[in-house]
C-alpha cells in the first residue's frame, strides 16, 4: 500500500515552518527531465526521508493523509509534494487520478495549498489541473527549460515554473517573450515560501524560475542545456 507523509511544521529552510507533504517516488512520471537525473529528491537529506515514504516504512494511507490536510488551519499556506508528483492510477503513471485530486482540492478548502507537476503531456490531465486551480488548489506546471515553459504557458490552464541554470539572473524572458522571475528565495537571505507565497497564486501570469541547486545541480544544468536545443 502506498504511503504519504505530511510534516505539519517543516524545518526546511526554503519553505519555512509550513506544512509540507511527501509522496512516493513512483508517483513521478519518467518524462520529467530530472527523473533519476539530478532531482532535488536525490539530495542526501531529503532522499533518506523520500526512500522511507516510497518504501511504505513511513507515512499514512491516502484517507489518513487527506484527514491531516483537512486539519490544517484555515488560511494556512502549505506545500504538497516537496518531492513526488500528483497521484496517478499506477506506478510512474503519466495520468492524473481525478478522484484523488478531487480529495486534495476538497481537503484544501479554505487553505492555500500549492504544488507542481510534470504530468503535463496528456490532454486529459489539463482539465483536472485547470479545475483544481479554479477551486483554490494551485498546481504549477513544471518546465525543463524556457522553450518548454513557453509551451506550458500557452496551454492557458495554470501558472508555470521552470528550472534554470545555476547562474541564472534575477529576471529573464522566454523565447516567446514571457517574463521569468527567479525564485526570490534563491537570492534573498531569510526569505521562505511562508513569506513569499508566489507559487500559491493560481492566477499568476509571471513564470517562476528555479536555479539548479543541491548535489545534482550539474545534471540539472545539463537537462536545461539539452532540452533547450
Amino acid at each position: 500500500m502506498k504511503k504519504y507523509h505530511l510534516t505539519l511544521k517543516s524545518s526546511n529552510v526554503k519553505t519555512g515552518d509550513i506544512p509540507v507533504s511527501t509522496s512516493p517516488k513512483n508517483n513521478c512520471p519518467p518524462t520529467c527531465g530530472m527523473f533519476n537525473n539530478g532531482c532535488y529528491g536525490d539530495n542526501h537529506g531529503i532522499n533518506f526521508h523520500w526512500k522511507k515514504v516510497s518504501s511504505g516504512e513511513r507515512g499514512l494511507n491516502w484517507s489518513e493523509f487527506i484527514a491531516l490536510i483537512q486539519g490544517i488551519a484555515e488560511g494556512s499556506i502549505w506545500r504538497h509534494n516537496q518531492v513526488g508528483d500528483l497521484e496517478g492510477f499506477s506506478d510512474n503513471d503519466e495520468a492524473i487520478d481525478p478522484v484523488k485530486l478531487y480529495d486534495l482540492v476538497e481537503a484544501n478548502t479554505g487553505k492555500r495549498g500549492f504544488t507542481y507537476t510534470h504530468k503535463t503531456n496528456l490532454k486529459e490531465n489539463h482539465q483536472w489541473i485547470k479545475l483544481a486551480n479554479q477551486k483554490g488548489f494551485t498546481i504549477n506546471l513544471s518546465g525543463d527549460n524556457l522553450a518548454h515553459a513557453d509551451d506550458l504557458y500557452e496551454l492557458g490552464i495554470a501558472p508555470v515554473v521552470t528550472i534554470l541554470p545555476s547562474d541564472a539572473p534575477k529576471k529573464l524572458t522566454t523565447p516567446k517573450g514571457h517574463t521569468v522571475v527567479t525564485c526570490p528565495q534563491s537570492y534573498t537571505d531569510g526569505l521562505t515560501c511562508k513569506e513569499c507565497k508566489l507559487c500559491a497564486v493560481s492566477e499568476r501570469t509571471t513564470i517562476i524560475g528555479f536555479p539548479a541547486h543541491g548535489s545534482g545541480y550539474k545534471k540539472v544544468n545539463k537537462v536545461f542545456e539539452i532540452k533547450a536545443v
